[in-house]
């Protein structure tokens, strides 16, 4: 699959004509948004949009596929971003940058030597260069997003800073193919990296994050070591595998998600977009090793973020975005613009919506929670009661 050049996709038919800043030379800002370049830019942003291109591997490709479509996903996704003339949504009438004030932060400044050296002083400063972005982003009281391809520093790195702004319990929803939870960073060898392999088991480890708090969907086959999965639903995980959303329905997996809301301060979202494997508008096989059967559909990743909107975010990221294909890239702007829109929607019901001086609150989820209002597109508005007990469907 080939992905159109830079001077093709300016004479396509959506952006022939169009003009929008850009943070480089073929990037523009996402939405055509305002880009951040200091800490003091942020100052009144909603979400600030940050990108990772990061990728963990000592040779040329990672997953079967050329390290350089996978560190092209920032860019590719902020250039689909403007084919958009705006932030207007049909399908719930709202727009969202008439609500929600947007900034791009730019890339993390990951050091360019980590593409051929993945040592662990290496790994460390590329996690540290997000890290950075995303605390500057979470002390202007914005909701960071996330647009990178690799852990730690797309996934624990987001989860790390939540949990060190958080005065209580935070909650995790994850989307993936895989559970990444393995004792041990396979690239390393080093049990203090939150490697691709097992960012989620470093996260769990995090002090403010409690496994009855954290909602996995999307794993699916016969990938997984058995001990370490029957491990994590003994201590309470709650599991929703992709066999479990075909059988039971895409809107009693996003009430399930209430297990993340229940008693915790804030929450933060990580989509694995290699969760969509080959149920997306492309061929799962652009995806190399990570395809799996019975992914996700489009739909099914972009309702689930949609909710998460309405329930409300702190943190959010992606990893493992589909190399190569346009519509992919379509698919992660439509993740951040429902689950925005979701954010927008919540903050109506709750009547925060008025003057400057009504500003919503620096943790969006906290104040909709306050709303039991739930989901859109007509159905019931109230948030199912927060799980009790550990959930699993298989």
């Amino acid at each position: 699959m080939s992905y159109p050049g830079w001077q093709e996709f300016l004479g396509s038919y959506w952006i022939d004509g169009r003009r929008f800043p850009q943070i480089g030379p073929e990037t523009p800002t996402f939405m055509g948004c305002p880009h951040a370049t200091r800490a003091e830019d942020l100052a009144g942003a909603d979400v600030v949009i940050i990108g990772s291109p990061y990728v963990t591997s000592w040779t040329d490709e990672w997953a079967g596929v050329p390290k350089s479509e996978w560190t092209a996903a920032p860019q590719r996704v902020r250039q689909q971003s403007v084919r958009y003339p705006s932030a207007y949504i049909q399908d719930f009438d709202i727009d969202v940058a008439e609500h929600l004030r947007i900034v791009d932060f730019g890339d993390a400044e990951i050091p360019p030597e980590v593409s051929s050296s993945q040592t662990v002083d290496m790994i460390r400063r590329a996690q540290a260069a997000v890290e950075d972005k995303v605390n500057k982003a979470l002390d202007a009281g914005a909701l960071p997003i996330v647009i990178g391809q690799n852990s730690p520093c797309a996934s624990y790195a987001i989860a790390h800073c939540v949990n060190d702004h958080s005065d209580g319990p935070i909650g995790v929803v994850s989307l993936d193919t895989h559970w990444d939870v393995e004792l041990i960073d396979r690239i390393t060898m080093d049990p203090s990296i939150a490697g691709p392999a097992c960012w989620l088991r470093h996260t769990l480890d995090l002090d403010r994050v409690a496994a009855r708090n954290v909602v996995e969907i999307g794993p699916r086959g016969m990938l997984e070591d058995k001990d370490g999965i029957r491990e994590l639903l003994a201590r309470g995980v709650n599991f929703h595998s992709a066999w479990s959303v075909r059988r039971r329905g895409i809107e009693a997996i996003c009430a399930d998600l209430a297990a993340a809301y229940d008693g915790t301060s804030r929450v933060y979202a990580h989509f694995d977009m290699d969760v969509i494997g080959g149920a997306g508008p492309a061929p799962g096989d652009i995806l190399g090793e990570l395809a799996e059967p019975i992914g996700l559909t489009d739909y099914e990743v972009i309702r689930i973020a949609h909710e998460i909107g309405l329930r409300g975010v702190d943190g959010f990221s992606f990893i493992c975005i589909p190399p190569g294909s346009a519509v992919q890239y379509r698919v992660v702007v439509y993740v951040i613009l429902y689950l925005l829109a979701g954010v927008v929607m919540a903050r109506q019901s709750a009547g925060t919506q008025g003057g400057e001086d009504e500003r919503p609150a620096a943790r969006p989820h906290l104040m909709t929670r306050e709303t039991n209002g739930a989901s859109g597109e007509g159905a019931d508005t109230t948030v199912p009661d927060a799980a009790t007990t550990t959930t699993r469907s298989v």
